[in-house]
C-alpha cells in the first residue's frame, strides 16, 4: 500500500475519496488482527446442560424455605379453622361471650404451638450437638509427668523452656 503524495482533504465536511480509501484499509487491518466480541448462533439443546428456566408456580426455594412456606399455610388453615369453629358456636348459642369462646377456643392452638415449637427446638439441639466419642485402650498406660520450667528474662522476653535434671 502506498500512501498518497498529499494529503486527504475536505471539502463542506465531506471526505474524499482517497481519504475514505485511508480510512477503509486501516479500518480492515484493524478488523483482521482484533476479534472484539463472538457470537455463537448454534441452537441450544432441548435438554442436557442447558441452564434452568423458572417453572410456572411456585418459586424456585430451598427445602427448608418450602417446608416452612407448607407450615405456615397449614398454620393458617387450622387458624381459620378454629376460628370459624368459634363463630358458630356464638352464633348457634346466641348468648355465648366472645372472651370465654377465644379463651376456649385459642387455649389449645397456643399450647400445640408452643408444644410443636419446643420439640423443633429440641430437634435442633440434638442434630447439632455432637456424637460421642469413646475411646477404649488396652494394655500398659505410661503417663510423662515431668514439668517444663520456663523462664522469661529481658525487656524483650526470650523464653527457654529446660527440662528438670
Amino acid at each position: 500500500m502506498q500512501l498518497p503524495e498529499q494529503q486527504p482533504t475536505t471539502t463542506a465536511g465531506q471526505p474524499t475519496d482517497t481519504a475514505l480509501d485511508l480510512i477503509n484499509a486501516v479500518e480492515d487491518i484493524l478488523a483482521a488482527r482484533q476479534v472484539t466480541a463472538y457470537r455463537d448462533d448454534t441452537p441450544l439443546p432441548a435438554t442436557g446442560t442447558t441452564p434452568p428456566v423458572p417453572q410456572p408456580g411456585r418459586p424456585p426455594m430451598s427445602q427448608r424455605a418450602t417446608d416452612a412456606s407448607a407450615l405456615m399455610l397449614a398454620g393458617g388453615a387450622a387458624t381459620v379453622m378454629v376460628g370459624g369453629g368459634a363463630s358458630l358456636v356464638m352464633l348457634a348459642s346466641g348468648y355465648a361471650d366472645p372472651t370465654v369462646c377465644a379463651i376456649a377456643f385459642g387455649a389449645p392452638t397456643v399450647l400445640v404451638l408452643a408444644i410443636s415449637r419446643l420439640v423443633s427446638r429440641a430437634k435442633a439441639v440434638v442434630e447439632a450437638a455432637p456424637t460421642p466419642v469413646h475411646h477404649h485402650y488396652n494394655g500398659t498406660v505410661h503417663v510423662d509427668q515431668r514439668a517444663i520450667h520456663a523462664t522469661n528474662r529481658g525487656v524483650i522476653a526470650h523464653t527457654r523452656n529446660e527440662l528438670p535434671k
